[in-house]
């Protein structure tokens, strides 16, 4: 299973580091003398992630992406502080090791962790590998249970309960990404405009109070390469304090199952459209079991979670117009905009998940 691992690809032009002050500034903190290899994970969409590759041990780092200004979605201390304090209560994340403020180094905060090897289900299958639908059933199942488990973090037992402002959450959600949404215009879309209406007038009263991941897909999953048992749980940047089923709505609004139409399909990011797999319904209903609560508002949250990925999505999209990234994933991202534009218009008319 070992081949089936997630591994590191050359660096993207545009996105390199300063490899000598890098190794400079490792050799002081670290005392590490060897020479380092840097190469880049390149799947991601925010922020950009590197392998950095000694004799002995391996690191991961993370920095905000080149152009971006988006400043509470980029902040490497914040999500450096996460991960410290989730390792006293939450045993599936990665070990930080280092944060650095001083932009001289490689041109921008980041931090250096702990690289945890494993699968990461992405878009498509690796080859070779085979994925039935008792496993994906069983791994749909884990999926939710997990976020479920985030969910349940007693707060009290972390440093981080001052990490968001929970009062008044879903309001202040749908005005900022309605909000983030304007600043990132790039064409007249009334599809996405009107969802954003519909968001603001059908607010539900907030659920509860918890860590909530913001981010929470397969592909931010890492799989044991031999058991393919969940083992940690990557991208932290948006985490919060806040409503949890927002939270399962994000989730939600990546989940593409089978029978979604064509243009959906073109912008799943995961797997979730094999044989096997939970649907969205079902998933939420599992969630409901688990955290014995009735959830009334499932149109809004799946709703919400969509037009999350839109503003996500044309947010990328206008940087790559702007000249500020040159990853050619990024070019056609307005169709896939559009294409979740028409997917929350028809779960709003259809009033179904």
């Amino acid at each position: 299973m070992n081949r089936f691992m997630d591994q590191p690809q050359a660096i993207r032009s545009g996105e390199s580091l300063d490899i000598k002050n890098l190794q400079t500034f490792l050799r002081q903190e670290l005392d590490l003398i060897e020479p380092i290899q840097v190469k880049q994970f390149s799947s991601g969409y925010s922020n950009l992630t590197y392998l950095i590759k000694c004799e002995e041990q391996d690191f991961v780092l993370r920095r905000p992406p080149f152009g971006a200004n988006i400043k509470t979605a980029h902040d490497m201390s914040r999500e450096f502080r996460i991960l410290e304090s989730l390792m006293e209560v939450y045993d599936k994340v990665p070990f930080p090791l280092l944060y650095c403020d001083d932009n001289d180094v490689i041109g921008a905060p980041f931090y250096l962790m702990e690289r945890v090897e494993g699968v990461i289900l992405r878009k498509e299958i690796p080859e070779g590998l085979t994925l039935d639908a008792m496993f994906m059933k069983y791994l749909s199942q884990n999926f939710i249970d997990n976020l479920a488990e985030i969910h349940r973090i007693d707060l009290a037992e972390t440093e981080l309960e001052d990490l968001g402002f929970p009062e008044g959450y879903v309001e202040r959600q749908i005005k900022g990404w309605t909000k983030r949404y304007a600043n990132a215009k790039t064409d007249e879309l009334t599809d996405v405009e009107s969802i954003a209406v519909w968001l603001g007038e059908n607010l539900p009263k907030e659920s509860g109070v918890a860590l909530i991941h913001n981010d929470y897909k397969y592909d931010n999953l890492v799989l044991d390469p031999e058991s393919l048992n969940l083992k940690a749980v990557l991208d932290w940047e948006m985490a919060t304090i806040g409503d949890p089923l927002m939270d399962v709505g994000t989730s939600l609004g990546y989940w593409v199952e089978a029978n979604d139409p064509d243009e959906l399909q073109q912008m799943r990011f995961c797997l979730t459209n094999l044989p096997g797999n939970l649907t969205r319904a079902q998933l939420l209903e599992r969630y409901a079991e688990i955290t014995n609560q009735k959830i009334d508002h499932a149109l809004f949250y799946y709703v919400y979670g969509l037009f999350k990925v839109i503003v996500i999505a044309q947010q990328i999209y206008k940087r790559f117009q702007s000249g500020h990234s040159k990853d050619e994933r990024f070019a056609h991202l307005i169709h896939g905009v559009k294409a979740l534009g028409k997917t929350a218009q028809r779960a709003i008319q259809n009033n179904s998940i």
